[in-house]
């Protein structure tokens, strides 16, 4: 079985017949190894809280990992749409509403919170592992 080597990293393919380009958006030097490091701020900061939640934490004693998980949050998000890699009008994008969604009726339950924070961190892993075509529609269905 030969490897397929003309398609991206956007998820199947690229190039004229789609109308997609061949390589993904050039991205800044470095830029990486800054989304990969603020991935794994966002994850470990939002692997606290959880885990404070579930250990009966409190706002007020998960302040600092509450500020960092919105903060490197904010900071990927920016990143991933100005370098390209995220639209918010495809299923990635739905993803994230869906995820904020959660998060904010998490705020306004609190009796829930874990159960919505943990909906939410199951859905964004969903969006950020799904195939190019489901990740990007509507742009990747056939015309």
């Amino acid at each position: 079985m030969a490897l397929d080597t003309n398609s991206s990293s956007r998820g199947g393919g690229g190039g004229e017949a789609d109308g997609l380009p061949e390589e993904p958006p050039s991205k800044p030097a470095g830029a990486r190894a800054v989304h990969v490091s603020l991935r794994a701020l966002h994850i470990v900061s939002m692997g606290l809280v959880l885990g404070g939640l579930y250990m009966g934490g409190t706002h007020d004693t998960l302040f600092v990992p509450i500020v960092l998980t919105v903060v490197s949050g904010l900071l990927l998000l920016a990143a991933m749409v100005a370098w390209g890699l995220l639209g918010l009008k495809e299923g990635a994008g739905w993803g994230l509403y869906l995820k904020l969604g959660l998060l904010g009726m998490g705020f306004l339950f609190t009796d829930r919170r874990l159960e919505l924070y943990i909906a939410a961190t199951a859905v964004t892993s969903i969006a950020s592992h799904m195939s190019g075509a489901w990740r990007h529609f509507p742009r990747r269905m056939p015309r």
